[in-house]
């Protein structure tokens, strides 16, 4: 099974099943937020010639870090693996922000910065983002859309009902890649 996924992983079949069906979502608002997992001691012996395998070890140990944008159905439209603690999450994030153009853009406040605000409105895309307490003017915001974040939670505990997502056991990134995106077409079909 293995040897399966690594051959479809590397010919792309799996991440073209994805991006066809992701290009299929609802375009209204979408949603956007990350998790962190953790990573099995074994995990990490990956060749340290090859490309990073976005491992990092943390205080409660070796970690890896899902950024996802999923439609108000709760599809998955990208998917993202980083470094937890590189630095802000908004910022990290911002390349799969790309992706997608939706019309309203819900997120937590780990994603109330300026310049991706700004970057949204520029784009004619209304962010329904709480904003911090620190932040000196508050943005006023739509809650029943801020409601329909719960949609991402859930997407993400489905996820983590799969032992091998729950906790990392691949040593190489794009494997784990390929997982989440064979397991959210998994999902998006139930």
């Amino acid at each position: 099974m293995h040897r399966r996924l690594r051959r479809w992983c590397e010919s792309g079949v799996i991440e073209r099943i994805f991006r066809h069906l992701a290009a299929e979502h609802d375009n209204a608002s979408m949603m956007t937020d990350s998790t962190i997992v953790r990573a099995h001691q074994h995990s990490a012996g990956a060749r340290k010639k090859s490309v990073d395998q976005a491992i990092v070890p943390l205080r409660g140990g070796l970690t890896t870090n899902i950024h996802a944008i999923v439609d108000v159905a709760g599809k998955a439209v990208a998917l993202s693996l980083t470094h937890p603690g590189k630095g802000q999450t908004s910022l990290i994030a911002e390349p799969l922000l790309d992706e997608v153009d939706p019309e309203g853009f819900i997120a937590d406040k780990a994603y109330d910065a300026a310049p991706l605000i700004e970057k949204f409105e520029k784009r004619g895309i209304t962010p329904v983002i709480l904003s911090k307490k620190n932040r000196r003017n508050p943005r006023k915001i739509l809650f029943l859309l801020y409601k329909k974040r719960n949609t991402i939670e859930r997407f993400f505990a489905r996820l983590k009902q799969f032992r091998g997502i729950a906790t990392r056991y691949d040593k190489l990134k794009s494997t784990l890649l390929a997982a989440l995106q064979l397991l959210s077409v998994i999902i998006e079909i139930n």
